[in-house]
Order: C-alpha cells, then structure tokens, then sequence
C-alpha cells in the first residue's frame, strides 16, 4: 500500500510482530529510503512523531494500536529527580567527547559486549560492523557518536541526531558491568544538559510504551511533552 504527498512519497510496511509487545501486531510508516532528508524536512519529521533506524525514516502506523507515543522533554524546564540527581554525581568523573558518526573498533567491540549482556536473543546482536553503522549512522542528518571516558576508558556511547531545535537520542551502549553508574541514565541528562548549551529547546526521546520496561523508562524524564492528535501536549505525571 502507498500513501501519496508531494515531496516525500509515504510507504506502509506489511504487517510484521511487534518488537516490544507481545502477540500484538506491527505496522511502519516510513518515508521513500530512496530520498534522502535535508536536516530542515528530517527535523520537521521528527516533530511529527518520525523516528529513524539508519536511514530508514519511520513511525509506527498499526491498526486499533497506539501505544508507541513519540515524547520529547523540554530542557530548559526539566527538574531532575533525586536518583538522577544522584546518577549524575556519581559520574562527574566522566569527559564526554563528541565524534562524527563513522566506525571505531572500540565502539563496536562495546555495542557487543553490550547487546549479549542485554540483548541476547536479538536480532541486533550481530558481528557484522557494517550493519551496526548502518543502525546507527544515517545520510539524513549530522549525528554524533558521544563517548562516555573515565580516565581513558570507553564506558558508554551516546548517538544523538542534530536538530534544528534540539537533539534526537538514537540510541545509547554501555559498559554492562558497571550497573551501579546508571549509565544509560547518566547519557540522558548529558545529553539534556548539551540541548542546553547549545540553546536550543527539546531532547527528542523516541517513543514510550507504559507497557513495555524497554522504553516505559522515559516517563522518568520530566516534564515529558508526548505529540497526540497532531499536537505536543504536557503529559500529566
């Protein structure tokens, strides 16, 4: 099936399991893989509830199923809480340095170490590095491969997608075994702080699902504006 606009063309996958409920089905959204986005129309996609895996632009389009909500926080009102508080003290010890979006050896060896510690069975835990850059990197829009250092070693990598009004969180690997820095936390509120120095607005978090623990976490983050009926609307706590 196709859906027509003028500039892009719309596409809806076939129907497909979902990847984080279970026994429901899933349906995408996505915009032709064969345009490629200036980081103007990316952005403006991104506000409408799009959300990208490589340079694949998408969003979730099922049938009698909304549960993926696309969220943003709104930095210069966040308040963090006293675990994050706590989180982000723990890890004043860390120097967070920005890279281009290309293959680093040591950044793929964690994203493994990462997913068989938390993703064993999926689909993501793979060896093949260009299907890791793939994931991640994208010809859309300027993306940054933030690591996170402690005395020279690579604990964590946060990929963030530049906006024209704040950052996109693509995606988050650490260091599995060191739990008690809360890292991917940690990554958050980083990242919330650089939408901040930059002067701009919004960290855009993806989708929250309240019934998948998988990304039910961003409720967290608050106050947490989820775009409903065309509209960004203050989610209430």
């Amino acid at each position: 099936m196709t859906v027509r606009q003028n500039k892009p063309d719309l596409y809806l996958s076939m129907p497909h399991p979902c990847s984080y409920l279970e026994g429901r089905q899933s349906t995408i959204l996505f915009i032709d893989p064969q345009r490629v986005l200036n980081p103007g129309e990316y952005g403006h996609y991104v506000r409408h509830g799009f959300r990208r895996s490589g340079d694949l632009v998408y969003r979730p389009h099922c049938t009698g199923c909304n549960a993926c909500v696309p969220v943003r926080v709104p930095v210069h009102e966040f308040a963090p809480s006293r675990q994050q508080r706590r989180a982000w003290l723990r890890n004043r010890d860390i120097e967070v340095i920005e890279k281009p979006a290309q293959f680093e050896q040591s950044h793929f060896d964690l994203y493994r170490r990462y997913q068989a510690a938390r993703h064993p069975d999926s689909g993501m835990n793979d060896a093949d590095p260009q299907k890791y850059l793939g994931f991640l990197a994208s010809r859309q829009v300027e993306t940054l491969f933030c690591e996170l250092r402690c005395e020279n070693q690579l604990l964590g990598v946060a990929i963030a997608d530049i906006l024209p009004d704040g950052l996109s969180a693509v995606y988050t690997f650490f260091d599995p075994n060191v739990p008690r820095r809360s890292l991917g936390v940690y990554a958050v509120l980083w990242q919330i702080d650089e939408v901040r120095r930059r002067g701009l607005d919004y960290l855009y978090l993806g989708y929250w699902i309240a019934e998948s623990p998988k990304m039910s976490y961003k409720f967290n983050y608050q106050p947490l504006e989820a775009f409903r009926y065309g509209y960004w609307l203050r989610m209430p706590r």
